[in-house]
């Protein structure tokens, strides 16, 4: 039924928030607490799941709990001007170009490291030895005059390909998707 309060639980499924984000935004005040039966039970009415449908929306979306914040009050602002949500938004994918960019140089320095590393039985590793920082970005004074960024880049050689009938030993994980959320207090 559509016009009845739900429980914590009935909202979570129907919102797709989690029973312990809900009860997370309520604390820091992004939603309005919930009523309660008798019992104590949270309850929430139709228009309350709409409200945790938009949170998750904009969640997924990237927005940061602030800007949800600002994006539900424009939401229930009947005389709102759209040029102010489109901003919002606009700054959104600006962040997310940015968060990009920084991604694609990690992928970019990881590959590198990967093609310079033999990935035989050697223990010679320049993946590990860049982890330690081991050869560049090294403090102190040298013949380039201390500047890091001035010295050159010692590069190993590239382990040749293997060939046909070789397999190259190459340890692989599946790739996982992880959520971060807040540390929730349970009520």
């Amino acid at each position: 039924m559509e016009g009845v309060e739900v429980n914590i639980g009935e909202a979570a499924a129907r919102s797709g928030v989690p029973a312990r984000t809900i009860r997370y935004y309520e604390s820091i005040g992004l939603i309005a607490p919930s009523a309660r039966n008798a019992a104590g039970y949270r309850l929430y009415a139709p228009r309350e799941v709409e409200t945790l449908r938009f949170v998750q929306r904009a969640r997924s979306l990237g927005f940061p709990i602030e800007q949800v914040s600002a994006l539900l009050a424009l939401w229930r602002d009947r005389g709102r001007a759209s040029a102010d949500v489109k901003a919002m938004a606009g700054a959104q994918v600006a962040a997310i170009e940015r968060k990009i960019a920084e991604l694609q140089g990690l992928r970019d320095s990881l590959e590198d490291l990967m093609a310079r590393c033999h990935g035989d039985q050697r223990p010679d590793c320049p993946i590990l030895a860049d982890l330690a920082g081991e050869g560049e970005g090294q403090r102190g004074e040298d013949e380039t005059g201390g500047r890091p960024e001035a010295r050159p880049r010692q590069v190993p050689p590239r382990a040749p390909e293997p060939q046909a009938g070789q397999l190259a030993r190459v340890q692989t994980r599946e790739p996982t998707t992880t959520t971060t959320r807040p540390a929730i207090s349970s009520s």
